[in-house]
C-alpha cells in the first residue's frame, strides 16, 4: 500500500475552487481516488502517464478537473501536487 501526501499547492488548489465544486472534488478524492492510489497509483481507468514530464507526473480525471501526482515508489509515497481545471491544465 501506498502513502499519501499533499502538497501544500493542492491544498491550496482545492480551497480556491467555488464551494459546490470543492464539495464534488473532496467526495470524488475520498471515496474513489485515495482507495484507488493508495492500492495501485499507476493503472486505473483515470489514470495516465503524463509524457515529456521530469520527474514523472501522472494525472487522474475528476470530471473536468485534473489531479497531478508524483509516485515514489521505493518509499511507497504517492505525492499529490495539485488540481486544475482541464481548460488551464496543460499549458
Amino acid at each position: 500500500m501506498y502513502s499519501l501526501f499533499e502538497t501544500s499547492e493542492f491544498i491550496e488548489s482545492i480551497e480556491r475552487l467555488p464551494v459546490k465544486d470543492a464539495a464534488f472534488v473532496r467526495q470524488k478524492l475520498h471515496d474513489y481516488v485515495y482507495p484507488q492510489l493508495r492500492q495501485e497509483p499507476h493503472f486505473g481507468n483515470n489514470i495516465k502517464k503524463l509524457r515529456s514530464y521530469e520527474p514523472p507526473t501522472w494525472r487522474y480525471r475528476i470530471g473536468r478537473y485534473r489531479v497531478f501526482y508524483s509516485v515514489d515508489d521505493k518509499g511507497h509515497i504517492v505525492l499529490l501536487l495539485t488540481l486544475e481545471q482541464r481548460k488551464d491544465a496543460y499549458r
